[in-house]
């Protein structure tokens, strides 16, 4: 955002009156699957009691949401104001005042209709945050009023409270900042499990993480330090080399001027061990080919298929048309692996708690430690979505349920600004195959 500008677009809350069918309840959400956040139940709005009580004698409840009306531009997610009745908590649930939550590709591919885990509009995205747990219902033993908790949900996480199971939440540690707290889950849950859990990452491998700046590709680079005489390539733009570096990518590679292919080979004649791949497409066969005899590609994402705002269908179809084709011969004859993750389909609850009381441990003991790229507050959510949309933030991108204070100025601590949201259509459309080349270009 410009200084010379005006002041970020900010969404008027919209007062939304009592839904006529109220949200589904959490065992509901459940149902529909687990979600990258890692757990298997979706948080919920808070529900009206279904009491006796007088209208007139219910305590109402009110609270800010961002919810994804439909589908296409960053002017889906609007900022509205709920209010219903206070929830009456069933076993094992706890309401839980959320302090800040986490933004994901998972959410941009959402806004355009291409996360198939996600609920069709009206809904609230959001699959982790942190916060202060205000109630706990029966039976709830090991959570009580007070205490600050990590919460991993499906989605129903943008909102300034929540009701969740209490065995999705999890204790933060007392120096762990709620902004922490909610970069801790999708991110690093991923990444661990993806180099520990599937490629069992040991001394002396070498690892290709693309992305290197984003949120999993931090996490990874962290994880993978975690394990003596681990080699990181990381690409990512030159602006952001010195950072990466810093954070412990041994070669930092601006794919934007030079083949990662060629670096990589130059470095590392015959390839690395592993390769961490969020891109899909051609850059999936590139992955394969770098791979030594007994290495491991793992595939987790698709982010050539998102371009522009709205959902890309030429895009799609070159990302799927370069997709990797194996058979199982070939598989024997090149002693490699390929593997696929995706966190929003893993329901084993004892696996996901048991990773998240692994990153907390490691948290505690200083190995891990989330990089926060930016804080925005709910009305600036068009903001937050343009950053990492155009691939600006190096870390995590934070959401800030609070209201944004009239004479606040947001920090930022990346100095790339992001741009300002009053932009004609014109001028968008100006630059739109500037915009789009750089997109394909910025997979960090």
């Amino acid at each position: 955002m410009s200084g010379e500008e005006a002041p970020t677009q900010q969404q008027e809350p919209e007062q939304e009156k009592q839904p006529e069918e109220p949200p589904p309840p959490p065992a509901a959400a459940a149902a529909a699957a687990a979600d990258p956040a890692a757990a298997p139940a979706a948080a919920a709005a808070p529900q009206e009691s279904a009491g006796s009580k007088p209208a007139a004698e219910e305590k109402r409840l009110s609270f800010r949401a961002l919810v994804l009306t439909g589908h296409g531009g960053y002017d889906k997610v609007k900022l509205q104001v709920k209010t219903q009745a206070e929830p009456q908590l069933k076993a094992g649930e706890v309401l839980v005042r959320v302090k800040a939550c986490g933004l994901n590709f998972a959410e941009l591919l959402g806004r355009q209709g291409l996360y198939e885990l996600l609920p069709a509009p009206p809904v609230v995205m959001g699959m982790e945050g942190s916060g202060v747990i205000e109630a706990v219902g029966e039976d709830v033993k090991d959570r009580k009023v007070g205490d600050r908790v990590i919460v991993m949900s499906r989605n129903g996480m943008w909102q300034e409270v929540v009701v969740a199971p209490a065995n999705h939440t999890f204790p933060m540690p007392e120096q762990m900042s709620f902004e922490e707290g909610a970069a801790i889950p999708v991110n690093y849950m991923t990444a661990y499990m993806m180099l520990f859990e599937m490629a069992n990452l040991r001394p002396g491998k070498s690892v290709l993480v693309h992305m290197a700046a984003g949120g999993v590709g931090v996490a990874a680079t962290q994880l993978c330090k975690t394990v003596p005489d681990v080699t990181v390539f990381g690409t990512a733009s030159a602006s952001k080399h010195e950072t990466i570096a810093e954070g412990g990518v041994t070669h930092p590679i601006d794919y934007r001027t030079k083949d990662y292919v060629e670096e990589i080979r130059k470095i590392s004649p015959k390839g690395v061990d592993i390769v961490l791949d969020p891109l899909g497409g051609l850059d999936t066969q590139k992955g394969f080919s770098l791979l030594k005899p007994l290495g491991m590609l793992i595939v987790f994402g698709a982010a050539n298929c998102v371009t522009g705002q709205k959902k890309n269908l030429l895009a799609m179809a070159k990302t799927w048309y370069n997709q990797l084709s194996l058979n199982t011969l070939k598989l024997m004859q090149a002693n490699k692996a390929v593997c696929g993750f995706h966190l929003g389909y893993i329901t084993d609850e004892q696996l996901l708690s048991s990773n998240m009381s692994k990153l907390l441990e490691l948290y505690g003991q200083g190995q891990i430690k989330p990089r926060i790229d930016s804080c925005y507050h709910f009305e600036e959510v068009t903001d937050a979505m343009r950053r990492m949309h155009e691939r600006q933030n190096i870390g995590k991108v934070i959401l800030l349920p609070e209201p944004k204070k009239v004479e606040e100025e947001k920090p930022k601590s990346d100095p790339e600004p992001v741009e300002n949201v009053e932009k004609s259509e014109a001028a968008v459309s100006e630059k739109k195959e500037e915009a789009t080349e750089e997109v394909k270009a910025e997979k960090d």
